[in-house]
């Protein structure tokens, strides 16, 4: 899974699913100098929800990262790794 995925590569992961509103479904923390938001989709067609749309265009902070794969869960992290 994509969480499983995060968790051994070193990342925390807190999951915020439930939280509603477009909200994205994780937090990744990793190294001590990321957080991140993650949005989860289930492929590369799947679309963003209007709630998801509106949080994304309000949000003050960084943006957020959409994951649609294990593969892409690990170029995330690979590329956190270069900074």
């Amino acid at each position: 899974s994509i969480i499983h995925t995060f968790t051994a590569l070193g990342a925390s992961v807190l999951n915020l699913s439930t939280v509603g509103r477009g909200c994205p479904d994780l937090l990744i923390g990793y190294k001590g100098k990321h957080s991140i938001l993650v949005e989860i989709k289930r492929d590369e067609k799947a679309k963003y929800t209007e709630p998801q749309i509106n949080f994304m265009q309000n949000w003050k902070g960084g943006a957020v990262v959409r994951v649609d794969s294990v593969d892409a869960a690990i170029r995330l992290i690979k590329m956190l790794d270069m900074d």
